[in-house]
Parts: C-alpha cells; structure tokens; sequence
C-alpha cells in the first residue's frame, strides 16, 4: 500500500458534518490528509492549533487595522502535514450547527480513526462564518474606544417592519444618504430665512419712506426723521445679511456632495456584489459537502459488503470508491478555501469602505458645523450694522429739549409780543 501512495491514508477519505453545519475545522492534531504525491517525508505545520495558525501566511489588513486582529484567514493546509483549524476558516449551516470533520469508519490495517472535535468553533449566519459564542476567545476591537463603523456593523439585522433582513452596511448607506437629505432640508431651510429677511428688508425700506409725523419740528422732528432713515439703513442691512446667506450658507450645503448618491450607489453595488460571491461559494461548500457525504455512504456500504463476502470484485469497487470519496474530500477542501477567500475579500472591504463612510460622515459634520457657525457671525455681524444705524438716532434724541423746540417754533411762528392792556376812558 505504501507504493501506491506516498503517505498512509484513512479509508474513504472525508466525511462531512452530519448536520450539513458549518465549514469543518482541519482534522485534530495527529490526522493526515490523503493527497496523491511523491513520497516525501510528513513535516508538522507548526505543531497543533496554534502553531499551525502561525505558520499559514495572513493577509495584510487595511490601514490603521493591527494584523493580529485582521479578519478571516485563508485556509491553506500543508501537503503531507496535520493540520490545524483556521479560525476564519471555519463554515456552518443556518442553523448554526457545527460538527467536526469525521472519518468513516477503517477497514482493517488502517489508521485509527481521529477523534471528532469536542465542541463547536463557529457558526454560519447568511453565508458569513462567526465564531460560535459557545467557545469564541474575546475579540478585541479593531479600533477599541472609537465607537468605529468598522467594528459593530457585521451581522444582518431584521428591518422595522420585521419582514425581511437589511446587512449592516446597509444601514450604515441609509445613515449616509439620510445625512445628505438633512443637510437639503438645512439648505431649505436657510432659504426660508433668507425669504424673510429679503421680504423684512423690503417692508422696512417701504416703512421708511412714509409721511406719517412728517411734520414734526424742532430737536425732536430731527431725531424723528433720523429714525425713519435708520430704517433705510436697517433694511439696507438685512439684503446684504440675505445674500449672505445665501452665498456663504445656503449654496455651500446645496453643492457639497452634488453626485453623493450617485457614489453611495457605486458603493453599494460594490459591496453587495461582494456579498453575492460570498454566498455563491459557500452554496458551493454546501454542494460539495453534500457530494462528500453521498460518497462517504457508498464506500461505507461497499466496505460493509466486503465484511459479508470478499471477492476482488469488492475489493476494486472499494478502491474506486475510496478514490471517489478522497476526491470529493479535496473537492470539499477547495470549495472551502474559495470560501475563505471571498469571505476574506468581503472582509476587507468591508473595513475599508466602513472606515471611508466614517471618514466621509465626520466632514459631512464637520462642514455644516462650520456653515452654522458662519451663519451666526453673519447674524452677529447684522446685529452691529443695526445698531450702527441707531446710534445716531440715540445722539438726537439725548438732545432734543423742550425749551429749545418751543424756542425755535416761537421764533418760527410768532404773532407779536406786545401784550394787551386795560382799556382807559
């Protein structure tokens, strides 16, 4: 047996999950995998679940992001090794059920079968593979303290209604998209100010030019007319608060971001399309899983029938078998390696496309915070023109006098000042 392959082998391969759950673990320490190879000696891929975790190469995660907290890994077994069981790599059903990868039962002179895994390491929740909370070791946070889109938008959620599942990153585009409508209705609503300002503008310049009390004299008519022209100037005052405001207030929060959706939607399909891969390989493990159990029965079956009678007829049909449920295995393997790729793709964007959706959040906050601040020093700015436009009018009135007015309308409209006498006979 040793000439017809380079390292021993259990009989039949791989077989899956019993419940169809979530992506195996590598065997347990101690466990080769049947691979067609030239004979070369076995070599440890690190020695156990940890070293052999640090053997695998890891992908560089995106900026800002330490390694050792970055994502799923790729699972990438050692030729002719044990192995180990990536993390990342593990893959479950929706029911979140996870059994270990088992071996069917030895025909005699094989190996011992390996144990099962104890416990569960993961589940799968739409075709995105979780540590299971039964067993999972604390994860820290990509960005601790920092309240981070990157670190609490992985799992789906149920929407309002309770009907259908909305992904967590598409509620961090509703959030996108729902900035951008307060920052129009903002826009509308500085509109609306500067509609009152132009028609407060025009009501004072009319106010102005009104006769009433025209024919006031004296200290206190100057300080009357000086009033009415300070309306002039108030008004005058309020146009150029209003083109202000538009200007520097209301045209800036129009304008910024004019093709914003247009890029959320870019964005989007993006990411989803991501997604959609990601679903149509682990439909794939589910498929090839499926394959590998069917080929498990039918090697089980044939090795019981060899147990009963044996011929070469059995025997050959064993060993066909055996090749077919060894291909399935490795057929398995790939179809979860092509998962944990994709997973990792998604993954990656998904880091950086939250992070950027958070960058983008914080200058959207930010520039509308520096507009309302423009507004209020214009506002500030219109409070001294108006009392610019009325200090003049307080000089007048602190003069105007009684005496000095009846002065002056006496001087103005006098008769005579010779006053009358008795009459005299």
């Amino acid at each position: 047996m040793g000439h017809q392959d380079s390292r021993r082998r259990p009989r039949g391969g791989v077989t899956p999950p019993s419940h169809g759950g979530t992506l195996f673990p590598a065997p347990p320490a101690g466990a080769t995998v049947a691979r067609r190879s030239e004979p070369r000696p076995r070599a440890r891929c690190g020695g156990g679940e940890r070293g052999g975790a640090a053997s695998r190469g890891s992908r560089t995660p995106p900026p800002s992001i330490p390694a050792s907290r970055a994502g799923p890994r790729r699972a990438q077994p050692c030729h002719g090794t044990r192995l180990s069981p990536p993390r990342a790599a593990m893959l479950g059903s929706e029911s979140g059920r996870d059994d270990a990868l088992r071996f069917p039962p030895q025909s005699p002179g094989s190996p011992a079968a390996p144990r099962r895994q104890s416990k569960e390491s993961s589940l799968t929740i739409n075709c995105v593979t979780f540590p299971h909370p039964d067993v999972m070791p604390e994860q820290q946070l990509l960005k601790p303290s920092e309240w981070s889109y990157c670190d609490y938008f992985w799992a789906d959620k149920k929407d309002s209604q309770g009907n259908n599942t909305v992904s967590g990153f598409e509620i961090l585009l509703q959030k996108q998209l729902k900035g951008k409508q307060m920052q129009k209705e903002m826009a509308e609503f500085v509109r609306e100010r500067i509609k009152i300002e132009e028609e407060y503008a025009k009501n004072l310049s009319k106010l102005s030019q009104n006769s009433l009390a025209a024919q006031e004299e004296g200290t206190l008519g100057e300080a009357w007319a000086q009033l009415k022209k300070s309306l002039a100037d108030e008004a005058e005052v309020h146009l150029k608060f209003s083109s202000k405001l538009q200007s520097e207030v209301e045209k800036p929060l129009l304008n910024f971001r004019e093709n914003f959706k247009k890029d959320m939607k870019k964005c989007d399909h993006h990411i989803a399309d991501l997604r959609k891969h990601l679903a149509s390989r682990y439909s794939a493990v589910e498929k090839a899983r499926k394959a590998l159990t069917e080929r498990q029965k039918d090697l089980e079956m044939k090795t019981q029938q060899l147990e009963v009678k044996l011929s070469n007829k059995t025997e050959e049909e064993i060993k066909k078998a055996r090749r077919k449920s060894t291909q399935a295995g490795d057929d398995l393997m790939r179809c979860v390696d092509l998962y944990n790729q994709a997973q990792s793709k998604w993954f990656e964007e998904m880091v950086t496309t939250t992070l950027e959706l958070e960058r983008l959040e914080v200058e959207r906050v930010e520039m509308i915070r520096q507009h309302l601040c423009q507004y209020t020093q214009l506002r500030h700015e219109t409070d001294m023109f108006n009392q610019s436009t009325v200090e003049l009018v307080d000089q007048l009135l602190r003069k105007v006098d009684p005496a000095k007015d009846r002065e002056l309308w006496v001087k103005e409209h006098k008769t005579g000042d010779i006053r009358p006498v008795d009459m005299e006979i």
